[in-house]
């Protein structure tokens, strides 16, 4: 019976089973939904398909990549930098693939979780920890008529690669961080692409350069990997200080449009009217130049319906397509809803979440004993990588474990007074963010208004804060 279970073999759920053997912790297990690991990195294999993070940062700072060929990472670099991982550190003989998260449920009795998989099989374990991530269930716009369609439909993340798209005219609906990458690969195929657009995107030009043999020399990717950090951290003066402070951003960002969208009303139609930052900035070269081909098009007027062989637009016009591809992002707010994780007193994690998802340092709830969340509430980040945050959590939750043990306790749990003080001093601040105040609606808020995704400030802040818990903060039992 392993003491803990591990859900997800991506960053976070291999982050985590990496350092549980480090300190000592040997019975684990990492449940995987998946036929592999990787987590968005295997799922996720679009055309195009690459981090928009520098690749020294989208990586564990204890194993840093020297074979990195780009300083931003294509899909496949990434998938394999996982692999690599797994095999080197030996966590991949703790994963068990094909295995699917049913429930969750917290035995009182007991002080042990039970965890029910697809096939029925039940595991017993004294810790949980959610390494799902954010990015993983595909969201699908409510659009009428969408179940007549007769031509191939699919979304970004499920990309079927046995459906050619050479020679066909294809509907892109979305225009957010997968769209920007795939839809200049399609353009290049199709006979006519037509990019439906609700809100356009802050872009600015992706940096992206091959790394040079020098790359690879000792010391070499330690110092561009603190070079590229504070590069990136420069990026949350604007977004989390003052939105007012962001000017240079937006001057980079237009600049960017103008140089390489000439029509001045194609230009009016991809320029947005919000604050930079409110909605997730976007780095690419080629999307600009793919939306000002003779054979793309792009649609602001939304769609009315969807009919079997076209896409009807709210003014009217009908548009003929063979295919339609979804790149309408993830459920992620919305995500949460869907957990079947029961705490203690049968109380179900949404009724602890009744008035907005929350978490003690984005990792821990009061009522859900050794329970951790790895990418938790308000861990998400509009600057820097985000697997700095996972490692920052990992340590949060080792030093929880290590008090366990110091102590004799069985369990741990936030004090709600803990939570509560910690929740209202960082939605204080995020109501002057300009993820808050930019004049957006995005997928970091949820039905209220609310931003349940986004950490307000610096990451040297999350780490200075969150990486050692503090024994006041916690109920030991």
């Amino acid at each position: 019976m392993s003491q803990i279970v591990i859900i997800g073999a991506g960053f976070a759920g291999l982050g985590m089973g990496i350092k549980l053997k480090e300190a000592g912790h040997h019975d684990f297990v990492i449940l995987e939904k998946a036929s592999d690991l990787g987590g968005t990195w295997w799922e996720n294999t679009y055309p195009g398909c690459a981090c928009d993070v520098p690749s020294p940062m989208y990586s564990f700072s204890f194993e840093l990549n020297r074979n990195w060929t780009e300083l931003f990472a294509p899909q496949p670099e990434i998938q394999r930098y996982l692999a690599h991982c797994a095999e080197k550190y030996d966590v991949k003989k703790h994963i068990r693939f094909d295995s699917h998260v049913e429930a969750v449920e917290y035995d009182d009795a007991a002080a042990r979780w039970n965890v029910a998989l697809g096939d029925g099989e039940v595991l017993r374990p004294r810790a949980v920890v959610s390494g799902v991530g954010a990015l993983h269930v595909p969201n699908f716009p409510e659009v009428p008529g969408l179940e007549t369609f007769q031509g191939k439909a699919f979304h970004s993340a499920e990309w079927d690669h046995s459906y050619d798209l050479s020679g066909k005219r294809v509907a892109v609906i979305g225009t957010g961080a997968s769209a920007i990458q795939f839809v200049p690969q399609i353009a290049k195929k199709a006979a006519r692409t037509t990019v439906f657009q609700r809100t356009p995107a802050w872009i600015q030009s992706k940096p992206n350069i091959k790394l040079p043999a020098a790359f690879k020399l000792p010391g070499v990717p330690r110092a561009v990997r603190n070079v590229v950090y504070w590069v990136l951290e420069a990026r949350a003066v604007g977004f989390a200080l003052d939105p007012r402070l962001s000017g240079p951003m937006k001057w980079m960002a237009t600049s960017h449009l103008k140089r390489q969208v000439k029509d001045p009303e194609l230009r009016r139609k991809l320029t947005p009217d919000y604050t930079i930052g409110c909605k997730r900035v976007l780095l690419s070269n080629d999307y600009y130049p793919a939306m000002a081909r003779d054979d793309v098009d792009l649609v602001t007027d939304g769609i009315a319906e969807v009919r079997a062989n076209s896409v009807v637009t709210r003014d009217g016009r009908e548009i003929e397509v063979d295919a339609i591809v979804f790149g309408t992002g993830f459920k992620v707010v919305d995500a949460m809803d869907s957990w079947v994780i029961t705490g203690r007193n049968g109380q179900k994690i949404q009724q602890a979440w009744e008035n907005g998802i929350e978490a003690h340092h984005g990792t821990t709830l009061p009522g859900f004993p050794n329970f951790f969340m790895l990418l938790g509430p308000n861990t998400g980040l509009g600057h820097n990588s985000v697997v700095f945050m996972i490692e920052t959590q990992v340590a949060h939750i080792l030093s929880l474990l290590k008090l366990l043990s110091e102590t004799g306790a069985t369990t741990v749990e936030p004090k709600p007074e803990a939570l509560r003080a910690y929740n209202d001093k960082l939605h204080k601040r995020l109501r002057r963010a300009v993820w808050n105040e930019g004049g957006c609606d995005s997928w970091y808020l949820d039905k209220d208004g609310v931003n349940r995704t986004i950490w307000p400030g610096f990451t040297f802040e999350f780490w200075s804060d969150s990486r050692k818990a503090r024994r006041e903060d916690y109920i030991l039992r």
